[in-house]
């Protein structure tokens, strides 16, 4: 099978902050920046909550206005933070492109090609895309008149405000090879109290099959990182899409080196075709 991009990658919000020090994490970070390459399409998440730390650090106080408004001002914040620490880990020799998604980006044929065209450009310009969904521009109210509109013309909408199913759409429609996701747990877990039940494997003869065994994974999957996350459930719905396109996916904690958890050498959950 023909693939058009080696891996996309995602990091969660709380995997890349450091709780003990309410501030990023500097060691994920950069540890996970030098591993990335040209091939290689990356999602992060983190500009609302660094924004929210940053703003915080600066001021001795939260923002107080509403959810609506704190939440664009943090992510306006949080992004240039976010940006420019990847650009100070990334190796030098590679460029770095920002490039921020709504959903329309994924609803729409044409704004689709586009974006498919210029994460595919990356890899012979020697570039790594930085990959986020552009919060500081969209407001609740705003998306869900939109996505009423478009329930009304089609049933696959896609939303994207959860860098899971950004992460998972990219892969789809550049139909990567390998899709990471990276968490701050080691998997998916049958039973999210306890370690030992890590799945290690979801698969199947072929992608129909495959896709049954992720629903029937789903059936034991609850719970979240954090408020507003979708959580295991979630992020097996989500990443059905590419799955079915034969694209092989993994889910694994950030702490891990991703060279570890790509070969096996790490705990994972690996979904795939046998």
């Amino acid at each position: 099978m023909k693939f058009d991009i080696e891996l996309v990658g995602k990091i969660g919000s709380m995997a890349l902050i450091n709780k003990d020090y309410r501030d990023l994490n500097y060691n994920v970070i950069a540890r996970l920046s030098r591993e990335l390459a040209p091939g290689m399409a990356w999602v992060t998440s983190g500009a609302v909550e660094i924004g929210r730390l940053d703003y915080v650090r600066r001021n001795d106080e939260e923002l107080d206005g509403t959810p609506e408004n704190n939440k664009t001002d943090y992510a306006a914040q949080g992004q240039s933070i976010l940006m420019q620490t990847y650009r100070q880990y990334i190796d030098s020799r590679y460029s770095v492109r920002q490039i921020l998604v709504e959903h329309q980006h994924f609803n729409d044929a044409e704004k689709s090609r586009h974006l498919r065209d210029a994460i595919l450009r990356c890899p012979g310009q020697k570039a790594i895309p930085i990959i986020n969904y552009n919060d500081t521009v969209n407001s609740e109210e705003n998306r869900k008149m939109e996505f009423a509109a478009l329930k009304r013309e089609r049933e696959d909408v896609h939303e994207c405000v959860d860098n899971d199913e950004t992460a998972a759409q990219v892969a789809f429609l550049v139909k990567s090879k390998r899709l990471l996701i990276l968490t701050s747990v080691d998997g998916i877990y049958t039973d999210v109290r306890d370690p030992k039940t890590l799945v290690k494997e979801i698969s199947g003869k072929n992608a129909h099959e495959l896709l049954e065994n992720i629903s029937r994974c789903q059936e034991f999957c609850s719970g979240s990182s954090r408020e507003g996350a979708g959580g295991a459930r979630a992020k097996l719905e989500y990443i059905k899409a590419p799955a079915s396109n034969g694209t092989e996916i993994i889910i694994a904690n950030s702490a891990y080196p991703m060279k570890d958890v790509l070969n096996g050498t790490a705990p994972r959950t690996r979904i795939a075709v046998r």
